[in-house]
């Protein structure tokens, strides 16, 4: 059974998908663009989200998830980077994760795996991921619809239309998907690559 994995995938999807359909509405030029204030850049979130994942999830089970090649530091460096590199780092990030929890059943979130020296069950490691990755990816989020402006596409319900989403939601026979419903907005609007 893996009905909790499950659940814990799919919100790993639904924050993988919402951070390049994010990503997918800047310009390149804006990409390794800093915001004022002394804050990271998307490519540096992706490198950080990435480093972290792969970090975290290659050999999962079996060795620390603070990998000793980790350089987490430079993860934060002012980088130029293309398109190509950040969506490329991106995957790198997100696949050992990916088939990691794909692997899961229910019977392995009791099981310990380490991080930092610091045993953890299986649960608690990955809700603590899951935290850290929605954390980022929302800055991501931000930073897209800071540079975009008044092109912005929504990537959730556009302010105004909720009454008239929750109406839809209430006659409709399909549960509601939270990465369905991201899915389906940019496959509708599709929000090109600038």
């Amino acid at each position: 059974m893996r009905d909790i994995v499950k659940s814990i995938e799919e919100e790993y999807i639904r924050y993988k998908k919402l951070g390049e359909s994010a990503l997918a509405q800047v310009a390149d030029a804006d990409l390794s663009k800093e915001p004022p204030g002394n804050g990271n850049s998307q490519a540096a979130l992706v490198w950080h989200i990435a480093g972290n994942l792969e970090s975290r999830f290659t050999d999962f089970r079996t060795a620390d998830g603070e990998k000793a090649t980790r350089d987490r530091d430079s993860e934060f460096l002012s980088r130029d980077v293309t398109r190509s590199e950040i969506l490329d780092k991106w995957q790198r990030g997100w696949a050992p994760l990916l088939a990691e929890v794909k692997a899961l059943a229910d019977a392995d979130l009791a099981a310990t795996v380490v991080i930092r020296t610091q045993p953890l069950r299986i649960d608690q490691a990955l809700h603590r991921s899951l935290a850290h990755a929605a954390y980022h990816v929302g800055q991501v989020v931000y930073l897209a619809k800071l540079w975009v402006g008044e092109r912005w596409d929504s990537l959730s319900i556009p302010l105004g239309q909720s009454a008239a989403f929750n109406a839809k939601l209430a006659t409709s026979k399909e549960a509601y998907s939270a990465s369905g419903y991201l899915e389906q907005r940019t496959d509708s609007t599709g929000p090109a690559t600038r």
